[in-house]
């Protein structure tokens, strides 16, 4: 689906469909009793935004020259991401049924050979670099792909991504926009006790980008930020998108060992119902509108 021919959705609409994807990844990671469940909700919003409005996408044509690149640098967090390809049509929805399974494609980690996947991620530190290659190929093969990595805070702390930094501003990459989920945990714990990372608007901006701090799950804010990128001819564009981990869970929302906590039976029945409320209060409201 070409951006021309898309409609064009509604951000009530994009917000219950957030709120479906949460709902479809908590109960592929239940079924599989594996995965990375709190940056995964974390970052729903931040890929609902992308795959259904901004991003120039044929799911029909994964391989299309002229499509926008999407690096998921964080790729643990991958089942938001499976959830939104199978819904987009990349590949059949009966398939997140196989995720973490003997033989399946849907593996831990972005596998890219799963139609919509550009790159095997999950080694952290990585995505940027393979990002700021491509946006240097669209720029010297002359085609106005742009191209997003999403990145992990606490992913900041590997060199790599600065390295990938310093590359992107030296070849004045205005195509690229980094993402970065700053829910302001890791595995470890708060990201700040592991590693600090503050001032990092500043670090960011010293390196050459253009540095926008945003609220990463109010769907308003991200679908303005990411449709306007490039804002500065010349720079490349570094989003700092501050969420909460497990956002959409009460219960869950902040708690460090959901980072890749797989809910119970119990848990499961009532971040659904949860969601399943959310759901119901956005198509209310999209009718009433």
């Amino acid at each position: 689906m070409n951006k021309e021919a898309a409609v064009k959705m509604e951000i009530i609409e994009l917000k219950a469909k957030a709120a479906q994807i949460r709902m479809d990844l908590l109960q592929m990671i239940h079924r599989a009793k594996a995965g990375h469940t709190g940056g995964s909700l974390s970052n729903a919003d931040i890929l609902t935004a992308l795959y259904y409005r901004v991003m120039n996408l044929d799911p029909a044509r994964p391989k299309w020259e002229d499509r926008d690149r999407f690096i998921a640098s964080k790729g643990h967090a991958v089942e938001s991401l499976w959830c939104i390809l199978a819904d987009r049509g990349f590949f059949p929805k009966e398939e997140l049924e196989t995720f973490s399974q003997f033989g399946t494609r849907l593996i831990g980690h972005p596998n890219n050979k799963v139609p919509g996947i550009e790159m095997n991620t999950g080694a952290l530190g990585h995505g940027l670099a393979i990002s700021v290659g491509m946006a240097l190929a669209s720029k010297r093969d002359g085609r106005g792909y742009r191209v997003f990595c999403l990145m992990g805070d606490g992913e900041q702390a590997e060199g790599s991504v600065w390295e990938a930094a310093m590359a992107g501003a030296h070849y004045k990459l205005d195509n690229l926009v980094g993402i970065i989920d700053r829910n302001g945990l890791q595995i470890s714990g708060s990201t700040e006790e592991v590693m600090g990372l503050d001032p990092l608007d500043e670090k960011w901006a010293a390196f050459g980008w253009h540095v926008i701090s945003i609220d990463g799950n109010d769907m308003e804010q991200l679908v303005d930020t990411l449709e306007a990128a490039p804002t500065v001819p010349g720079k490349p564009t570094l989003i700092i998108a501050n969420t909460v981990k497990a956002k959409g869970i009460s219960f869950a929302e902040n708690v460090p060992h959901w980072h890749h906590h797989v809910p119970s039976d119990e848990e499961l029945a009532k971040a659904l119902a949860e969601l399943s409320a959310v759901l119901a209060g956005y198509q209310q409201e999209g009718q009433v509108r």
